[in-house]
């Protein structure tokens, strides 16, 4: 069975059985029809995921693989910050009439910083480390840019990168300070996986492990009955992840490149709504 599948389950438990409620403050987040979208929530989720082992899509229930791969392209390969680069809708409710979110993502990746060897953006500067010193305990990323916040049309919540090198696996950290659990925690487990393998395949790594550190993991209350139906589904063994193995530039790889087979998941007809 899907390890993934477990570790999500787990940590539904988790929050439902320990987590706090929001209830007592005034919130951000509404639904469609204004009510506030208060959540129950957990502080300071860790998760650690074998890419040696298997890939990390839930079976569940389907996370869109080719969206979520989209997405991650627009946001590190891209480094987009305009709506109208991307193939899904996703990021609509949050952009203005020209499509651009603000100085946000993509945005701050593209951002050029001065280095002793030179000027690189936070994308390329990481991919120079791991060809030129893969020791190094400073390969990372960081798009919470306090300066740029006022210009952003949501602050970043999968914010940090950490990359590290060890032996020949590239291992990484995700950070991300909120997280709506249903919504977009195998979503942003997928991207960052694929993020991991594209940059072990392009520096002649293995990818080894992804740790995902959430500082508040969060479910909706309306999300409630949802998540407590998902965890009772049955659970199939992981899909096999099939990588164009000819690309050694990061800025070769497209949606065509990344292959789930045998994925097999659970009918799962619910639609859920999403807090803005």
């Amino acid at each position: 069975m899907s390890t993934t599948d477990k570790i999500f389950i787990q940590t539904c438990k988790d929050i439902l059985a320990n987590g706090v409620w929001d209830t007592e403050y005034t919130v951000r987040p509404r639904w469609e029809d204004g009510t506030p979208a208060h959540t129950i929530k957990k502080f300071g989720i860790v998760n650690r995921y074998n890419l040696q082992e298997s890939f990390p899509i839930l079976t569940l229930r389907k996370t869109n693989f080719s969206a979520a791969v989209d997405e991650l392209l627009w946001i590190w390969q891209k480094k987009s910050n305009n709506v109208n680069d991307l193939n899904s809708h996703i990021w609509d409710s949050w952009a203005d009439e020209t499509g651009s979110i603000g100085k946000a993502y993509g945005y701050q990746l593209g951002i050029m910083h001065k280095y002793k060897e030179g000027e690189y953006d936070q994308v390329d500067r990481v991919i120079y480390d791991l060809k030129n010193n893969p020791a190094s305990r400073r390969i990372m990323t960081n798009i919470y840019n306090f300066q740029d916040l006022h210009e952003m049309h949501l602050y970043p919540c999968a914010y940090s990168m950490t990359f590290n090198v060890s032996g020949n696996k590239l291992n990484a950290i995700l950070n991300q300070r909120s997280q709506d659990v249903l919504a977009a925690n195998n979503w942003n487990v997928v991207q960052y996986s694929i993020l991991v393998h594209m940059m072990a395949q392009i520096s002649g790594l293995q990818a080894g492990e992804l740790i995902h550190v959430i500082a508040d993991a969060h479910i909706y209350d309306r999300h409630i009955p949802i998540i407590e139906e998902l965890i009772e589904m049955e659970e199939h063994d992981a899909p096999i992840l099939e990588i164009d193995k000819s690309i050694d530039s990061f800025y070769d790889f497209t949606l065509d490149s990344f292959k789930l087979i045998n994925y097999e998941y659970n009918p799962f007809k619910v639609k859920v709504p999403i807090a803005i």
